[in-house]
Parts: C-alpha cells; structure tokens; sequence
C-alpha cells in the first residue's frame, strides 16, 4: 500500500529565511542530505517559478562515488510559503513518481512551522525517508543557528 511522509517541524527562523534554505543553491547545499551525505554547491539548480526546475546531487562522504540525485519539476511556489515540486520515477522511489510539498507557516515569536508532505511511498521505504528527513531537518537547524 501507498503511503506519504508528513512531517512537521517548528524552526527558530522566519518564513523568508526557510524559503532561502530551500531556493538558495549556496544554502540548499549547505544543509541538505541527511548526515554522511553532502551536496556539491555546483551541483545545484533552482528556478523557483511554476515550472521551473529543482535539482542537487547527494554524494556519500565515506565514497563520494555513491552518489544520489534529485530533480523535481516545480508546480506551486508562492514565495515565501509553499513550494510543490514533482519527481519522475526512479530506482530510488521505488519506481514511483512522486509530490514534494513544502509549506511554510509563519509562528509568533520570528518562527516558522515547515510541513512536508512527500509520497506515495511504499510502505518500506517510508521510515528511511521519514529518518533522511529529519537527519536533514538537523543539519538545518544547525545552519540557520549558525546565521
């Protein structure tokens, strides 16, 4: 059965600075990836417009051989609060094409609720990519602490 990831997190930062992280090439690659993985800053392309195309490649730091690409095609971006991407099928998904969306709710305080939604999964592959997630989730919290 098909399943999609939803995770929620609250960060210590405001919506223009989570648009930043995921539009931002110099940004998205400093934190996406979940840890042992990092993401090559000339590997990254990102037109956020309707249309337009996201994409970055994940290398292994133990072999930087193993590597991982992403590419999705953007549908919906309403800066700074949604961002709707689409990927084709890949061995990585499953064989399955797949929905990204990524929305940014503003909180009291300068504090941003990021909601993603990601699926359809097999119901095997969710939990790794539920742990991917959340290990990069870290890895951004860190960098936006950081400034």
């Amino acid at each position: 059965m098909d399943e999609h990831l939803v995770l929620e997190r609250d960060f210590d930062a405001p919506p223009q600075a989570l648009w930043r992280a995921f539009t931002d090439p110099r940004s998205l690659a400093g934190w996406f990836g979940p840890e042992g993985w990092s993401v090559a800053e000339e590997s990254v392309r990102v037109e956020a417009r309707p249309g337009g195309e996201w994409h970055l490649e994940m290398a292994s730091d133990d072999d930087p051989a193993q590597r991982s690409p992403v590419t999705a095609r953007l549908g919906e971006v309403e800066e700074p609060r949604l961002l709707v991407g689409h990927t084709e099928a890949t061995e990585e998904s499953g064989g399955r094409a797949m929905v990204l969306r990524v929305a940014f709710a503003e909180l009291d305080g300068g504090r941003t609720r990021l909601t993603l939604t990601q699926g359809p999964y097999a119901a095997e592959l969710l939990p790794m990519a539920g742990e991917g997630w959340t290990s990069s989730f870290a890895k951004l919290d860190r960098r936006l602490a950081a400034g």
